[in-house]
């Protein structure tokens, strides 16, 4: 497939997502806000017709519709009703596709059962690997052909030349000195975001972080403000780009959250993670360094940084019920503020869509009011009322 018509695919892919989105507001717009202690909505009790991928989070839920559609290089009208593109309760009418995707996910989950220990070992991807169909051939190209690496592997030879505190130590140095990253205690920024979900207009952002790991997020969009927080325990959504009027964070989401947050003020990744393994790999023919985060020994995200020792890519996953789905986050244009350096760009890369914040200026340790990191109001009822 060509890189146009790969972009073609990803658009087409996030408008049908957004669709579907539109699915859950409409048949859920009385949904309450989750308070203190109250359950975070299901796939089943928020979405129609939910068979298999029951009692999951609805952040869990739409990452696995992700895999789905990366796996098969589709959009989700592949397998939903085409009508959904206009009538977004269609997206719960039953077709043969989903009845066939159904029947693939039993016997994943059979196979994983049975050789792996219940391992996400064997996933849609394993067999498909971006087409629609799992090809059951050799392939000639493949095997003569210039090797491929994928820089965001979970699974990596370990690199025993350097420590991961070596590779930290050298981090914090190049963004201006362990004192002065110890200093740098909050900010407000503003800037524009642009991405699937604007049709790549730029629309102002503005975002504020408190340290150790705090952050929020307001998108200015055409159809309403985009909220998204982390309190530095807790995060939400809210917006009209989300499947329920507040979204709550779980699991993977929660902690790609929390690491958003941390590489704004970087003095505490060394106790990110108890666990650290160092690797080597490449970034569009750049060298760089793998520090990654394991927890239980588990990999939770991989730190790339470069030979100037700085960031240029995190890699986290969230884990589904049809495997580890990533998110890809690369940092770049680097920028002096108060003596230490900031990335001023990124772009976020996720199997439903990839959206991009710049910042035009930076102001440093400012008064950022706890308020700013509150759960956000719903957004139904923000704009009903």
């Amino acid at each position: 497939m060509k890189v146009g018509s790969r972009r073609v695919f990803v658009g087409a892919a996030v408008l049908a997502f957004v669709a579907l989105l539109g699915t859950a507001i409409s048949a859920r717009q009385a949904a309450p806000a989750q308070g203190a202690g109250e359950p975070v909505p299901t796939s089943d009790n928020t979405l129609k017709n939910v068979q298999l991928l029951k009692g999951i989070p609805i952040d869990t839920f739409f990452e696995s519709m992700g895999m789905f559609a990366n796996a098969l290089g589709v959009d989700c009208t592949f397998c939903h009703d085409s009508n959904a593109y206009f009538d977004k309760s269609a997206f719960a009418n039953p077709t043969p596709r989903i009845m066939r995707a159904r029947q693939m996910i039993v016997m994943m989950n059979a196979l994983n059962k049975q050789y792996f220990g219940g391992q996400p070992r064997v996933t849609c991807f394993t067999c498909h690997q971006g087409t629609m169909q799992p090809r059951d051939e050799p392939n000639l190209a493949l095997q003569y052909g210039e090797p491929v690496e994928d820089p965001n592997s979970r699974n990596f030879p370990a690199f025993t030349g350097v420590t991961a505190e070596q590779v930290l130590d050298k981090y914090l140095q190049a963004l201006g000195g362990a004192d002065r990253v110890a200093k740098f205690t909050s900010y407000t920024a503003k800037g524009t975001y642009e991405g699937f979900d604007t049709a790549f207009d730029k629309r102002p952002v503005e975002i504020a972080g408190r340290a150790p790991a705090q952050q929020t997020m307001l998108v200015h969009m055409s159809n309403g403000d985009s909220v998204r927080t982390f309190d530095g325990q807790s995060g939400w959504w809210a917006g009209p780009d989300t499947p329920i009027p507040l979204l709550t964070l779980t699991a993977g989401n929660l902690e790609g959250a929390r690491l958003d947050a941390l590489i704004a003020f970087p003095a505490g990744i060394k106790q990110a993670y108890s666990q650290w393994k160092v690797g080597r790999t490449d970034i569009e023919g750049r060298e760089v360094r793998i520090v990654q985060g394991l927890r239980d020994g588990q990999p939770q995200a991989n730190f790339y940084f470069d030979s100037t020792g700085l960031v240029v890519r995190v890699v986290r996953w969230a884990r589904t019920p049809v495997g580890f789905v990533p998110t890809q986050v690369d940092y770049s244009d680097y920028r002096d503020v108060a003596g230490v350096k900031v990335p001023f760009k990124r772009t976020v890369s996720q199997t439903y869509m990839q959206m991009t914040v710049e910042f035009t200026d930076v102001q440093p340790n400012v008064q950022v009011p706890a308020s700013r990191f509150a759960k956000p109001t719903p957004w139904e009822t923000k704009r009903m009322g």
